[in-house]
């Protein structure tokens, strides 16, 4: 950059302004005109900040053409590329600049057209996505960024603290700085890019938008380095979205304990999607992915002590999950069941709770605050896409969000549910989503009471459902259970009326339905069809 005045910080500096989103341009401007830095700017900014009395330079006169076609043409030209892209270090470089009166620009604000808040708008039409591609902004933000050892680029307004912090200490931009400048504007130019690829490239002749555009572009940002992977010899890392929803995981604050590892990091996802799809209170256990325990209750205390009678056995070394934050009489409870926990997790912890778990730093505890609109607004923080990699390829879908309303039901069977069997039911629907499949959920009074997961036989998952539960000591005598899909045969619907079972809630859907049916009817138990299953790969 330009050598600094000893007097001024930023005397011999210039600045060029050309932003979209005007946040805090003014007292950039404001701060940088004091410490003696030239302004240069473009269209509207230029015009605001000569309206807040600041000496400003419209690009126009640098480059000594107009602005043209609209805007589209302003800064487009040598005597702005060539302010930026000119090696300092380079006596060719320099000896250009002199010839053909180019001044070098050492600090370059750019933001640009805001082309993803365009398209997310309902009803954005193809025309105004188009307008709202940004070309100038870009290219200088690329000649500035590859120029950086002499160029400081600032992409958003959380740089500017920074950028004016060190001019006034030190007169100019360090190196350091302007390199992880470059970097940022580097990523955005990147994340601009994705986005302009997915939209276009999503849309039909039809002028529809398909939910799978041809190209997709990702953009994540790397949340930590994790120590491996699932197993030692992995390596890891731990990314989230640009723009993480309210209520997810990657919103999380770790509060205290060893740092998280990747399998943690899975395990809690699921636990903390399952206890999201609850209203009232509810606590959910999960080990290895699956949860263990889940329950309902009036109280954090009463839900947590639920869940974790399900499967003690399992629980221990497992993932807790609480949609209440977490009271003193839910600690004092955790700590007299001396249950190991990897991770634990709830919207908020009293001071109580707090100094209690202070005694075990190991124990990592998250919070993840509640968005703005309450418990029901979590479901905000749902992914909408859901990928998963392949050899060389990549599966994407839409999430599996689908909910179960009770009138939306069908019951097939001679015998109805009661009240409280159709609370059981839907009960265990919703913790049978997210179990692994093939998926058998007893549950009684607001708690499950034996999870079988992820077995290759469905009767396998229901035999072991039923294991679980008598080492609990717990009865499955009127239990409900569900079931993630069909049963094809009445074999296993045999199996959990054999183990107690007296209502079933289950998709539909198989060719022999009413050999599932007659059965049903047979054994004397209710049984509903959702038309929905839940798949858990």
């Amino acid at each position: 950059m330009n050598a600094p005045s000893s007097s001024t910080p930023g005397q011999g500096l210039t600045a060029l302004l050309s932003v979209s989103d005007k946040t805090g341009i003014v007292d950039l401007a404001r701060s940088l005109h004091a410490l003696g830095v030239r302004l240069v700017s473009t269209g509207g900014t230029a015009a605001l900040l000569a309206r807040e009395g600041l000496p400003v330079t419209e690009v126009a006169q640098v480059t000594g053409f107009p602005e043209m076609l609209d805007g589209r043409v302003k800064t487009l030209h040598p005597m702005i590329h060539g302010g930026l892209l000119a090696r300092r270090d380079v006596p060719e470089h320099r000896q250009a600049l002199a010839t053909h009166g180019i001044g070098t620009i050492d600090i370059l604000v750019v933001n640009l057209y805001p082309f993803e808040k365009t398209v997310a708008q309902p009803g954005c039409t193809l025309e105004d996505a188009i307008e709202n591609i940004d070309i100038g902004g870009p290219a200088m933000v690329r000649s500035g960024a590859k120029n950086w050892k002499d160029v400081a680029v600032l992409t958003d307004a959380s740089q500017y603290p920074v950028v004016l912090a060190e001019l006034s200490g030190q007169g100019q931009v360090s190196a350091k700085t302007r390199f992880a400048l470059s970097v940022a504007a580097f990523n955005r130019i990147a994340q601009y890019d994705a986005a302009i690829s997915n939209h276009l490239s999503s849309l039909q002749e039809d002028g529809s938008q398909s939910l799978f555009p041809a190209q997709s572009n990702s953009s994540f940002v790397k949340v930590q380095d994790l120590r491996y992977g699932e197993n030692p010899h992995q390596q890891a890392a731990f990314y989230r979205d640009l723009y993480p929803a309210p209520g997810s995981l990657a919103t999380a604050v770790q509060l205290q304990g060893k740092e998280l590892s990747y399998n943690n990091i899975a395990d809690a996802d699921a636990a903390w999607e399952c206890v999201k799809a609850f209203a009232e209170p509810a606590c959910v256990i999960v080990k290895h992915a699956n949860p263990c325990g889940v329950a309902i209750g009036p109280s954090a205390v009463e839900a947590y002590g639920k869940a974790w009678q399900t499967d003690p056995t399992s629980a221990y070394g497992g993932i807790v999950a609480l949609n209440r934050p977490l009271d003193g009489d839910t600690a004092r409870r955790m700590a007299a069941n001396k249950q190991f926990i990897e991770v634990l997790m709830a919207p908020g912890f009293t001071d109580e709770a707090l100094a209690l778990f202070a005694a075990k730093a190991n124990v990592r505890l998250l919070r993840i605050e509640l968005p703005p609109g309450g418990d029901t607004d979590w479901l905000r923080g749902r992914n909408a896409i859901d990928t998963k990699r392949v050899g060389s390829g990549l599966l994407v879908q839409t999430a599996d969000n689908g909910e179960c309303i009770r009138e939306q039901l069908s019951v097939p069977t001679r015998l109805q549910p009661t009240d409280a069997q159709w609370q059981d039911l839907l009960f265990a629907w919703k913790v049978a989503k997210y179990v692994k499949s093939n998926a058998i959920v007893f549950c009684g009074g607001g708690m499950t009471l034996g999870v079988g997961a992820g077995q290759m036989s469905r009767l396998d998952s229901a035999r072991i459902a039923s294991i679980k539960a008598e080492h609990a000591g717990l009865s499955l005598k009127g239990s409900a259970v569900a079931s993630d899909a069909f049963f094809p045969f009445r074999d296993g619907l045999d199996v959990v009326i054999d183990h107690g079972a007296s209502c079933v809630i289950q998709p539909g859907g198989s060719m022999r339905d009413a050999e599932v049916i007659a059965a049903a009817d047979e054994r004397g138990v209710a049984m509903v069809f959702t038309g929905m299953r839940h798949f858990r790969h």
